[in-house]
């Protein structure tokens, strides 16, 4: 369906991938790791992976505990033998990632206009908080969502639901902003209309239904919704 500006009056955005860059852990891999790209990218890719199977198992455990399970897993798969000290200098990475440089000025062109603002992430409350700090934006968001609310992980329909009863937004009027193909997907499932922010040029998914709207940056979004 085409986006519809005019029925949005709250918006939703994803933490990481889409307001901070997780290709950023890379380099603290860097330092411990010969050829850290493969680490990075099977430590990313598992750690997502067991949200999913996780939802569909009834098995919850907090994302940071999830990040370093998988960060575990990539470290062993390519024979990368640190200790328990240093795996976890690591994954704190996680708590002050790179930010994109639109994060700030888009989100605050938004919510001068009139747009309320808030977090929906897989994070725990933990690493949301750290994050908002690192990102500069806890002035301008209304709150975070975490899924460590609901013990259920992305797309699953409930968080999203979720978020919609914590904004006091009905679902419709809602845009959730995302770079996570699955994150789209999961919003349009739920109700929401979804914005799919593409900064790398990448193509979307062959599978499933395309974003409502895509950008490369909340200043695509803000200019979409005529702000």
């Amino acid at each position: 369906m085409p986006f519809t500006p005019d029925a949005v009056s709250t918006l939703t955005f994803d933490s990481y991938s889409t307001l901070v860059d997780v290709d950023a852990a890379e380099q603290a891999l860097a330092a411990r790791v010969d050829d850290p790209e493969p680490v990075s990218k099977l430590w990313r890719a598992r750690s997502l992976e067991y949200t999913f199977v996780g939802n569909q198992i009834d098995r919850y455990q907090p994302f940071y505990e999830i990040n370093r399970d998988a960060l575990q897993y990539a470290l062993d798969v390519h024979g990368v033998d640190i200790s328990e000290e240093e795996r976890d200098e690591i994954l704190a990475v996680y708590h002050e990632l790179d930010v994109f440089d639109d994060v700030r000025d888009g989100i605050e062109r938004l919510r001068d206009a009139g747009y309320d603002c808030y977090v929906v992430s897989n994070g725990n409350p933990e690493m949301l908080a750290s994050m908002v700090d690192h990102a500069d934006i806890g002035d301008l968001i209304e709150d975070t969502i975490s899924a460590d609310e609901v013990e259920t992980f992305k797309p699953d329909a409930e968080l999203y639901r979720h978020a919609a009863a914590r904004t006091g937004t009905p679902i419709g009027e809602i845009a959730h902003v995302t770079a996570g193909w699955f994150d789209v997907m999961g919003a349009q499932h739920a109700g929401m209309q979804a914005v799919w922010v593409d900064r790398k040029g990448t193509p979307y998914e062959t599978f499933g239904d395309d974003p409502d709207l895509t950008v490369e940056t909340f200043d695509d979004l803000a200019e979409a919704l005529g702000v």
